[in-house]
């Protein structure tokens, strides 16, 4: 029994090393509301939940969030970018660490901490835009290195 379980670890783990991308998760899959995300890094993947999908628009709603981090952070800068068929219609960046910008709770950890978040976000939005879509988000520190990096699928069909 112990021989067929270390083969089947050592099968995962070869699995794991000869694949190319990271697995796509599911953060939530309603009746008209879809989203999923995968890592862009190719380094590392983390895990994203969040508690009640429809709330994400209308309400406060609680995310879980999880890592360890390859690169400390001093400086953190967030980039998203909205893309349909391919064109990035939209893009949005902020500071969130920084001189005078430590918005959130992990400014100033270092290489190799876990990093977990849960709580509250309020995205600011009253309504999720329409349709199939990706959110492309991006985080560098101050020397420019990804922290973390996901694409988001959005398929939304609610009918505000």
């Amino acid at each position: 029994m112990k021989t067929s379980n270390v083969l089947l670890l050592i099968l995962v783990l070869l699995y794991i090393n000869a694949s190319t991308e990271w697995p796509t998760h599911t953060v939530c899959k309603e009746d008209n509301l879809e989203i999923y995300y995968k890592s862009c890094d190719p380094q590392q993947d983390f895990a994203f939940s969040i508690d009640h999908c429809p709330d994400i628009a209308t309400h406060t709603f609680n995310i879980r969030a999880a890592a360890v981090l390859r690169h400390s952070i001093k400086e953190l800068y967030v980039k998203l970018d909205m893309i349909i068929n391919g064109k990035t219609i939209l893009t949005y960046s902020e500071t969130l660490c920084g001189p005078g910008h430590s918005k959130l709770i992990f400014c100033g950890m270092k290489k190799g901490e876990h990093f977990y978040y849960e709580g509250p976000v309020i995205l600011g939005i009253k309504e999720i835009p329409q349709g199939d879509y990706t959110l492309s988000a991006k985080l560098t520190n101050q020397d420019h290195v990804i922290v973390a990096c996901a694409d988001f699928t959005v398929k939304n069909y609610l009918d505000y």
